[in-house]
């Protein structure tokens, strides 16, 4: 991907990040937004900075540009379109920024402004982002437009009706924007999500590292089929450099469809199928039907 120019938001951490170094790993130049920097923490409060990704991606082959943003914030987008230019080859629309406002359990029970402002965070920036960048996506010869979500399709439910309602929102985005598409071949929009993410804020979350990870497999053991950040960051890549990627347009694509489609693999070495062990392993145990199975068979 020489010459092309890409913009991930959201992508001081996680999946994010792993997508900007992955993407400039195969050349391309990558816009870093996101709204920790070296000076200024957002109110999630950890300490990855844009500038640390934009160097991973130089480190990986690609040119890192770091542009403080807040994509709620309709000017602060301006500015980042300003700075790409005349157009945009592939935007990877990732923006979250709600992990620490994520509560278990009936909405009802927590507070509202927490709820409204995940919301905000997760299902607003994606709209500003959209509405302020496609024009650049349109003037490229062959756009690509990836929302970044979590669960490949409305059937599983996700921790409350907030969050719930976030990543629907955010996939059907990709659905309809396919649609709005449709007289416009030279682009392809997309949904795409991992599987069981081993995103910083998960390990620590298990307490463990990426080094010694399989140490919380014991308390959850679901997380035998995690994978790195980097997993759906190669699927996108590849995607990216699919010239025949149009027949996805509209669809929701998972890690492991596209590890499925392209055969890469996780950091690792190996390639984790969380779709698989959902349906052979979680769905039955949802409907009280225990199911005994090798986490490796599906690595």
């Amino acid at each position: 991907m020489s010459g092309k120019v890409a913009v991930v938001t959201g992508a001081t951490r996680g999946a994010g990040r792993a997508i900007a170094v992955e993407l400039g790993a195969a050349g391309a130049t990558v816009f870093v937004g996101g709204r920790t920097t070296r000076s200024s923490r957002s109110e999630v409060g950890r300490a990855e900075t844009i500038e640390e990704t934009a160097a991973l991606v130089d480190a990986a082959g690609g040119r890192g540009i770091a542009v403080r943003c807040d994509f709620t914030v309709p000017s602060d987008v301006d500015a980042l379109a300003a700075r790409v230019g005349d157009r945009l080859d592939i935007f990877v629309d990732n923006a979250w920024g709600g992990e620490n406002l994520v509560e278990w359990g009936k909405f009802w029970e927590h507070d509202l402004e927490r709820q409204l402002r995940m919301f905000r965070n997760g299902v607003e920036t994606h709209l500003v982002a959209l509405h302020r960048l496609m024009p650049l996506v349109l003037r490229s010869d062959s756009g690509l437009v990836v929302e970044v979500t979590d669960g490949e399709d409305g059937e599983a439910y996700f921790v409350n009706l907030a969050y719930d309602a976030v990543k629907n929102t955010v996939r059907r985005f990709g659905e309809v924007l396919a649609k709005d598409l449709a007289d416009f071949p030279h682009v392809t929009a997309v949904a795409a999500t991992p599987g069981f993410l081993r995103s910083e804020q998960m390990l620590e979350t298990f307490g463990v590292t990426e080094e010694n990870w399989r140490d919380a497999v014991e308390k959850v053991p679901d997380y035998a089929l995690s994978e790195t950040p980097h997993y759906l960051g190669r699927g996108i890549a590849c995607l990216a450099a699919d010239e025949d990627r149009r027949r996805f347009a509209g669809q929701c694509l998972s890690s492991w469809r596209l590890k499925r489609e392209y055969g890469f693999t996780d950091l690792d070495g190996s390639q984790p199928d969380w779709g698989l062990w959902w349906e052979d392993v979680v769905q039955p145990r949802m409907a009280g039907v225990v199911v005994e199975a090798d986490p490796l068979r599906y690595r």
